[in-house]
């Protein structure tokens, strides 16, 4: 056969053979033929043994009669030129493709020509195809059915081939096809219509339904079936060279190979971009112009594996773990089964397979993004151990360009940031700090990696972020940049996490909370104002201590300079969130007390400022004075808290309003709200702390609250005029409430006055008429006729029970009054309110404002007798007390009922002349005390405990008042010595004096050197009249009375 082949060579023209003529794709095919002959002759013996083999077997496809020499001759000729060797005439395409095929079943050795004019076949078949698609089917399609089955025949003859003898066709036609594949693709992606490279889809229908290229689809599938039990790398091989020249067009065949084979592809693609990778990157890759010539398949590995993620993502993210954890493994021999060219067994392939997997993963966001989220699962220490071990083996050039890439990746990583964060910072974090959760003290060497990857990281990122917008910084709230800036995927991602990462800093571990602290920093900065003030926002949130709290303010002094009111948005947040009740009581009770706790430290810090850490004294200053005015700003927001639910939270609610300044002007509306509140929460507070009290729990707690309650209440009276007004009238109001009348030593009394039965002592009357009845006050008002209405019982039933006393505990209800009392003492006491001087010497408490008392005096009479009117000042004569008698025993039933009473006349007559308003309670009371000691049989005043006590009091604030001159304010300390008759006595001449000397303030002067208002009795005339009977009474009782008969001279 090689003799034959030799002697038609020479046989041939050199003329036809160097210089053919142009008559086609087929004349090509002819050029190279004749120089592929005599190579391909001589290779026939390696392939199968003898050239005629295959063509004789018994499989193959109805082979035609073995040709005799001259025959075959022939054949060969009119392959070669072109024209038919018996007739003299030009062959047609379909006769020329037909001569090709019968030779290359005939002569197996001349494949190579063969199929080098087969090129030209398939691409006038395609041609053909798609113009006919492009005319819509008008033009005739003779030529296209001619060599479809032309096409077919090839396509059987390479079958058998591959199938009798794969070793030796298998590698050649996959070569062949998959490069004839590209070409096509190339050629024809401009044709009309051809769509466009990036639609799969439309492109795969389109060539698959080419016979053409359908052929070639099946052949190279056909190879790469047969090749994969012993040399699948050379069919890949061919698939990646072919993606480099031809992408995008020859992705479609990328696209169907890898569906068919995703397993294959996916692992044999991998394996030969390793290879490739390792040697682009080896130092002795041979000559430069061989270097130069090749191109790397790395990018077409990126291609093919991207076109199969849409799909195979799951095979894909296996294999690419799979190959890190194999190339971390160590190595083992090879098994029998196993490929000879498994890149497991190279040491060398297997130190470039980490760096290999990054390049891919910097290369396509897609395929990191499909390892990223168990890669970080993998990392167990003894994996850590085993990278580290590799690592240590690379040069120090090729270890920082690993972690540069490394950190590039975790910063353009759009998804699991958080988890990669807490790796780090976990794995990063020293020995010595426990850190949560069951993970281990990492190796040390595996630690300072982690530490110094952690700290690139962050460098990276601080760059990233102040240079991703040259020129503009970020500006003020409410302003925002004209100039787009970049995406940092990682801090994007980040966005979301704030409230776990300020978690994570404000445990305050070692080195932790510094990496943490200043990726926050570099978050707020990237994010906006917006991620800005939910940082600040969680810090003030979370932090519980004052550690935990500095965290704060060195965020505010790191973003202070580029952003501008950041503490006002951050305060406004917080006000956002408690209105959503987005904060879970914890939370909020914490807020209330970091914010108590900056605006409490605002004094300390500016003492700080003057010594050595003046800076960031001054800086924390700076932040405590700006959360104190966005307090202001929002306190009608944070008064509802001060009757929050729980005791915790009204308590914090209470620290925080009692520190923070009030604003310079607000709306009535809120004054009086914020009033309401702090009074009803002072009543919360007192009860509050009696119950600790008696439980023995939280003591201090409640005695702070009413002590922080206290504070707010004075500080709101001496705002203004309007809510000085609305605490005292709201103080003497809940004071007397029933609600709170048991703190004072008070019961619950109804419209009459009378103390009211519990449920249980009550008798049932029976028919609701009769209940109605038996409420006095829903009867007609006969108050100021001569008719007076009594209900001492039901006929029949006998007078109405007595109701138990409920006595309660009085420690407390001491405690409580002197409370009560010294915050209506200092709301009253303020000196701003209506320019009332404050006393020359300094020790002495300021005096009492005669209008707040006067606020006091009527809210007093208001609630006491509502029916009293305001100008019933004068005392009528003792016997026209008669036609006042229902109102003047409700009066006492009050005083009865409320022991607080006392103590609050006693203020009012403190203030003087506010005293002459409760002239009409005064009258009442003095009334019924002088109808009581005239009707009582007793043998001593002091039989009469509550009268006698009640007489004294009376007395006493009268005198207190000036409403009585000093001789008879005094007669007072002489009713325990006397006999009821002789009290009265005493009580009948202050009657007189208060008739004929009316309690009017017109009467009070003010002094300018006491500041508060003072009577000159010398101007009501003679006084010895009134004290006759005092005198009287005195010469009777000598002998008991003897000592203070001083205190009654004139």
């Amino acid at each position: 056969m090689v003799v034959f082949v030799l002697n038609f060579i020479k046989q041939t023209p050199r003329k036809l053979l160097i210089n053919p003529p142009v008559r086609g794709p087929e004349t090509e095919g002819r050029v190279r033929c004749a120089g592929l002959v005599l190579k391909e002759s001589a290779m026939s013996v390696v392939f199968d043994g003898s050239p005629l083999k295959a063509m004789q077997s018994p499989h193959s496809h109805t082979a035609p009669a073995a040709l005799s020499t001259q025959e075959l001759s022939q054949e060969i000729k009119s392959f070669i030129s072109g024209v038919d060797a018996v007739q003299g005439r030009k062959l047609s395409v379909r006769e020329h493709a037909r001569c090709a095929v019968r030779l290359l079943r005939l002569v197996p050795a001349c494949r190579g020509a063969v199929l080098e004019h087969l090129r030209g076949v398939y691409d006038e078949h395609v041609s053909t195809f798609l113009h006919n698609l492009e005319t819509e089917g008008n033009a005739s399609s003779g030529a296209t059915s001619n060599l479809e089955d032309i096409i077919q025949e090839v396509h059987g003859v390479l079958s058998e081939f591959i199938r009798l003898n794969p070793r030796a066709w298998a590698p050649l036609v996959s070569t062949w096809a998959v490069d004839l594949l590209g070409q096509l693709s190339s050629k024809h992606a401009g044709r009309r219509v051809a769509p466009h490279s990036s639609s799969l889809n439309e492109l795969l229908q389109l060539w698959m339904s080419c016979a053409a290229t359908r052929s070639l689809m099946e052949a190279y599938s056909q190879c790469l079936a047969a090749m994969l039990a012993w040399c699948p790398d050379a069919c890949v091989d061919a698939l990646l060279d072919t993606s480099v020249k031809h992408s995008p067009h020859f992705d479609w065949v990328v696209a169907h190979i890898g569906s068919a084979f995703p397993g294959t592809i996916i692992s044999r693609v991998l394996a030969c971009g390793l290879k490739d990778f390792c040697s682009h990157g080896a130092k002795d890759q041979g000559p430069l112009v061989e270097k130069g010539s090749r191109v790397p398949k790395i990018g077409s590995v990126v291609g093919i594996l991207g076109h199969l993620a849409a799909h195979h993502s799951d095979s894909i993210r296996k294999e690419l773990l799979r190959m890190f954890l194999e190339s971390l493994a160590p190595s083992t021999p090879l098994s029998p089964s196993s490929s000879s060219t498994s890149w497991e067994a190279s040491p060398q392939l297997r130190r470039a397979a980490v760096p290999f997997l990054l390049q891919l993963a910097a290369m396509s966001p897609n395929l990191f993004g499909a390892v990223s989220s168990e890669l970080v699962e993998l990392l167990r220490p003894a994996v850590l151990l085993q990278l580290q071990a590799l690592l240590q083996g690379l040069p120090r050039e090729e270890l920082d360009n690993m972690l540069g890439l490394a950190v590039h990746l975790i910063s353009q990583s759009p998804t699991g940031g958080a988890r990669v964060l807490r790796f780090l910072a976990d794995t990063a974090t020293p020995a010595s700090v426990i850190i949560s959760g069951p993970t281990p003290s990492p190796h040390e060497g595996v630690r300072e990696g982690c530490d110094r990857l952690l700290q690139m990281l962050l460098l990276h990122l601080h760059k990233l972020v102040f240079n991703r917008s040259e020129g503009s910084d970020v500006g003020p709230f409410g302003s925002a940049s004209s100039q787009p800036q970049r995406v940092i995927p990682f801090l994007e991602e980040l966005r979301s996490h704030v409230a776990p990462l300020c978690a994570e800093t404000l445990r305050l571990e070692r080195k932790r909370h510094l990496w943490l602290h200043q990726l926050l920093c570099l978050l707020s900065v990237y994010g906006g104002p917006s991620v800005a003030t939910e940082t600040l926002c969680q810090l003030l949130t979370q932090a519980r201590n004052p550690e935990e709290l500095a965290l704060a303010w060195q965020l505010h002094a790191t973003l202070s300079s580029c952003m501008a009111g950041l503490v006002p948005a951050a305060v406004a947040h917080c006000v956002a969130q408690i209105h959503t009740h987005t904060l879970g009581w914890r939370q909020l009770r914490q807020l209330l007390l970091n914010l108590a706790a900056a605006l409490q430290s605002q004094e300390e810090e500016k003492k700080a400022a003057a010594g050595a850490a003046g800076s960031a004294a001054g800086a924390q200053s700076s932040m405590a004075a700006q959360i104190g005015s966005a307090v202001s700003v929002h306190l009608h927001d944070f008064g509802p808290l001060l009757l929050h639910g729980d005791p915790a939270v009204s308590h914090a609610a209470v620290r925080l309003l009692s520190c923070s300044p009030l604003p310079r002007t607000a709306s009535p509306a809120h004054l009086l709200l914020l009033s309401r509140a702090a009074v009803t929460h002072f009543f919360l507070a007192l009860r509050r702390r009696g119950e600790a009290g008696k439980t023995g729990r939280d003591v201090g707690q409640s005695g702070e609250a009413v002590s922080c309650s206290v504070l707010l209440l004075t500080r709101f009276a001496a705002y203004s005029a309007l809510t000085l007004k609305a605490i005292l009238q709201q103080l003497v109001e809940g004071a007397l409430h029933k609600g709170n009348a048991e703190l004072f030593g008070g019961q619950i009394a109804d419209m009459s006055g009378a103390p009211v039965a519990s449920p249980s002592v009550s008798p049932d009357l029976g028919a609701s008429l009769l209940d109605i009845n038996c409420r006095f006050g829903t009867t007609v008002n006969f108050s100021g006729s001569v008719w007076s209405v009594f209900h001492a019982g039901v006929i029949g039933k006998g007078l109405k029970p007595r109701t138990a006393a409920n006595l309660p505990d009085p420690s407390g209800v001491i405690q409580n009054i002197q409370t009560l009392l010294a915050v209506i003492v200092q709301c009253c006491s303020s000196s701003s309110l209506n320019g009332s001087q404050s006393p020359s010497d300094p020790e002495e408490p300021p005096p009492i404002n005669a209008e707040a008392a006067k606020v006091v005096a009527v809210t007093l009479v208001e609630n006491v007798c509502p029916d009293v009117a305001n100008g019933e000042l004068s005392w009528p004569p003792e016997e026209h007390a008669r036609t006042t008698v229902e109102r003047d025993i409700h009066i006492r039933r009050c005083f009865e009922a409320h022991p607080v009473l006392f103590p609050l006349l006693q203020v009012v007559a403190a203030g003087r002349p506010a005293l002459c308003y409760c002239s009409a309670v005064l009258r009442g009371l003095l009334a019924t005390l002088l109808s009581h000691w005239e009707g009582s049989r007793e043998a001593s005043s002091t039989d009469s405990p509550w009268h006698l006590q009640a007489s004294c009091l009376l007395v006493s604030c009268m005198g207190e008042g000036q409403l009585l001159p000093p001789v008879l304010a005094n007669v007072h300390e002489a009713f325990a010595h006397l006999t009821p008759f002789e009290v009265r006595l005493l009580l009948l001449a202050v009657w007189e004096y208060v008739r004929g000397n009316g309690p009017l303030p017109q009467k009070f002067v003010f002094s300018s050197d006491k500041g508060i208002f003072c009577r000159d009795f010398s101007r009501d005339g003679d006084v010895s009249r009134y004290v006759a009977p005092i005198h009287s009474v005195l010469h009777k009782n000598i002998d008991r009375l003897g000592h203070l008969c001083w205190r009654f001279q004139l």
